[in-house]
């Protein structure tokens, strides 16, 4: 059975028993979190499809820790003018674990 949850503004497709790094959810490591936000729901050959939502279905997931990604470097520079601009971003994240999925 595996499902399509929304969150953070991103849609994943998980599996239960599955890791996923979605954007920080605030929530303490080893915490219990529900995920109803859940877009679609299939098992073999039967699908449900949501508009938007699949109306009872959810997912449970364990948080397994928070981080960071990798550095994503920023540069711009205007050729012939002495501009140039450095930059660098670290996006938050937390890594979850799929419990179980129920529809």
């Amino acid at each position: 059975m595996y499902a399509v949850i929304k969150t953070g503004g991103k849609q994943y497709r998980v599996v239960a028993g599955e890791k996923i790094k979605v954007e920080q959810i605030p929530a303490d490591v080893g915490a219990e979190i529900t995920l109803d936000q859940v877009l679609m729901v299939g098992e073999g050959e039967s699908v449900k499809i949501g508009a938007p939502l699949v109306v009872g279905a959810k997912v449970t997931a364990k948080v397994v820790a928070h981080g960071r990604h990798a550095k994503v470097s920023i540069f711009k520079m205007r050729r012939r003018k002495h501009y140039q601009k450095h930059q660098g971003h670290r996006q938050n994240y937390t890594e979850i674990e799929i419990a179980g999925i129920s529809a």
